[in-house]
């Protein structure tokens, strides 16, 4: 009897030192790179986005911490290693990037311009000239897209619909709203904005051993809090629709 003790204390041992050991390999905190958004991704470490991630992280003992830099740079960051995932990436964006299964929102993409134009619909948009900002690559989410020009950045936006040098600009809601906080009052009602679709957001990880563990981790914890429904109180705070409600599917 005392020898079956002595294997089951031993094989005790064996599977505690391998949770410790796992434990080991997991980060004390995850570095995530993101553009600043308004109220979503604030560099102070505010915003829906921020509350969701530590939400996912910090309760399982790894801290969030923020880089804040423009989308390029934090994307870049992430393919040297310098920073473990960036926020806001559309799925399997790059080939250079591990994700995970589970999105943590969804962007409401949206078609900008005259009033003049025809409403557009994601199946109409390959008829129309159509302008987003470099990086972003919408022609790979939306059906039919022809005509495109990138932009470095958002200022400017409202002269080129005006000019018709393109039809619609194309960006995710806050940032249109954004564009047209640029115009007066009286201006604004040239412009239009329509909702064309509806796409997931990812972390992007490092293709490191630290980014392999921290995307299993969070799959993990985005099953345990979907299954709790814990999420959906962050996204009533910050009055916005939660994005898993279809069925919680997977992209």
């Amino acid at each position: 009897m005392r020898g079956w003790r002595v294997i089951l204390m031993l094989l005790a041992l064996v599977a505690g030192g391998a949770t410790v050991a796992q434990a080991v390999e997991l980060p004390k905190q995850v570095r995530l790179a993101s553009e600043r958004w308004e109220d979503y991704t604030n560099a102070d470490g505010s915003g829906m986005a921020w509350d969701v991630l530590r939400k996912v992280f910090e309760p399982a003992g790894v801290r969030v911490q923020v880089l804040s830099v423009p989308y390029s740079r934090a994307v870049g960051l992430v393919k040297r290693g310098e920073a473990d995932a960036w926020v806001g990436s559309y799925f399997e964006e790059s080939d250079d990037y591990l994700y995970p299964r589970r999105h943590f929102d969804l962007d409401h993409i949206f078609a900008l311009g005259l009033t003049s134009t025809p409403v557009p619909t994601a199946e109409s948009l390959g008829q129309f000239k159509l302008s987003w900002v470099r990086g972003y690559d919408y022609q790979r989410y939306l059906p039919k897209v022809g005509e495109y020009r990138e932009v470095q950045r958002r200022e400017g936006i409202l002269p080129m619909l005006e000019r018709g040098r393109v039809d619609y600009y194309i960006d995710a809601q806050t940032e249109v709203d954004y564009v047209l906080s640029q115009a007066s009052e009286a201006e604004r009602s040239k412009f239009r904005s329509t909702h064309i679709a509806e796409l997931p957001l990812y972390l992007a990880f490092a293709k490191t051993d630290q980014g392999r563990a921290l995307k299993e981790l969070f799959d993990q914890r985005m099953d345990k809090l979907l299954a709790s429904g814990e999420l959906r109180a962050i996204f009533e705070r910050w009055e916005q629709p939660y994005p898993f409600d279809q069925g919680d599917s997977h992209h």
